[in-house]
């Protein structure tokens, strides 16, 4: 059997709640997800030694306002893709991931 998600709900404006089809509940916040996003550049910015702290980030308009979820879709059968309200999108977040991430949760979402 696939575990799939059952059933994925917003419980507040910083954390997604997944009900999984095994009956595990886990929540995650939103800025975990965004902070393990798999995609190769994500990846890649992890991977980098750190700027030297003298020089400040150049951020953009997005990334001055809280962080949150602006819409979730499935990838075939096996991921999903989280469309960040900082613009990002091209992370494909496997069932894999999903379930290795965030922490269990009580199985009424809060």
């Amino acid at each position: 059997m696939v575990i799939q998600p059952a059933q994925l709900k917003l419980v507040s404006p910083h954390r997604l709640h997944i009900a999984w089809t095994d009956g595990e509940h886990r929540e995650y916040s939103i800025q975990e997800l965004r902070d393990r996003c798999p995609c190769a550049t994500c990846r890649e910015k992890r991977q980098q030694t750190a700027s030297p702290q003298n020089l400040l980030p150049v951020i953009s308009i997005q990334e001055t306002q809280p962080l949150s979820i602006q819409g979730m879709k499935p990838v075939g059968s096996y991921a999903y893709g989280i469309h960040f309200s900082d613009g990002h999108d091209t992370g494909i977040y496997t069932l894999e991931l999903l379930r290795e991430l965030g922490e269990v949760a009580a199985a009424n979402g809060s």
